[in-house]
């Protein structure tokens, strides 16, 4: 049986994926698929500088605008909703561009990575959870640094929900998730896929950075947070852990300036972009497409169209 075609988009947060993406899903009848962890989330538009309804310029996007912000939203749920989309793209005829920054939901799309053998302890999910929200998520990473330095590498320190996750997978297991995951990840894809990685100097990107956080604020983010809080969303909601947002409930708290809000922004994304591109350097398939070796937007598409009909995914 043939497997059905799919396109991967992926890169660093402000590397242009938006902009390529619709370019190229345009030339190729595509429809999106988000793999993003927040752009899912209704409300919350400038801090994760979600595509608007004019940059899509008519292309279909799945996934995004699809939870409320009191939602929780994991890797488990990005992978039903996102075979949900799949097999309905599949079923008008056209391919899935999958585009965002979140390595780990790709490669549950992409390898069809099965999350179901190591169970769950409750009773011991609940402890950590409970340690986490007293105050004690730095002790809680430090345990994983222990435990699974890979791991701890891969899973920002402020993301109590997959530091727990893997500390109960070692505890109900006595493996490492990294490993686990590293086996995963060597999985066959039921794809025909093509993995593109968008890059560029990592001077050019961290400028870009500090100028997309610095256009967030002009745009209103303090506002949009003010908005949440008021519909009732706090600290310890998966939503409210995006970068941008627990930094401004820290200036709404009185906890800091705004110079200095915006400062820890510019370098917890830049560190956030750093660690994507550590991901994507481990996926042994993916095609680097640096920016500047390009001289227009045109010919970067013209090299994606190449590589696709290289591997028979377009005609």
């Amino acid at each position: 049986m043939d497997k059905k075609p799919m396109i991967i988009l992926a890169g660093p947060t402000a590397s242009g994926k938006t902009s390529l993406s619709i370019a190229l899903a345009k030339k190729t009848g595509a429809e999106v698929i988000s793999a993003d962890s927040m752009q899912v989330y209704r409300g919350m538009d400038i801090g994760t500088a979600k595509v608007t309804p004019q940059e899509m310029d008519g292309v279909p996007h799945h996934l995004i605008d699809c939870l409320d912000p009191k939602e929780p939203f994991d890797v488990f749920t990005f992978q039903s909703l996102a075979r949900q989309a799949a097999g309905q793209i599949y079923g008008r005829g056209h391919i899935p561009l999958v585009v965002g920054g979140t390595g780990f939901y790709i490669q549950a799309l992409l390898r069809d990575i099965d999350f179901t053998d190591s169970g769950q302890d409750s009773s011991y999910r609940r402890n950590l959870e409970a340690e986490a929200a007293a105050g004690g998520g730095a002790r809680l990473y430090q345990l994983l640094q222990q435990l699974d330095p890979q791991a701890a590498e891969a899973i920002h320190p402020n993301n109590s929900k997959r530091v727990i996750r893997a500390l109960e997978f070692y505890h109900l297991t006595g493996r490492r998730i990294s490993a686990h995951n590293q086996e995963e990840k060597q999985r066959p894809s039921p794809y025909n896929f093509a993995y593109f990685v968008l890059s560029m100097p990592r001077p050019l990107l961290y400028s870009r950075i500090e100028l997309r956080v610095d256009r967030m604020f002009d745009d209103g983010l303090v506002d949009e947070v003010k908005r949440l809080q008021d519909m009732g969303c706090r600290r310890g909601m998966v939503s409210m852990q995006g970068l941008g947002y627990k930094e401004v409930l820290d200036y709404l708290d009185g906890n800091m300036s705004l110079e200095q809000t915006k400062d820890i922004i510019k370098r917890d994304t830049r560190r956030f972009a750093k660690r994507q591109l550590t991901w994507f350097r481990r996926e042994k398939d993916a095609v680097w497409l640096d920016r500047t070796a390009y001289s227009s937007q045109q010919a970067l598409l013209d090299e994606v169209l190449r590589v696709l009909k290289e591997k028979n995914i377009i005609k």
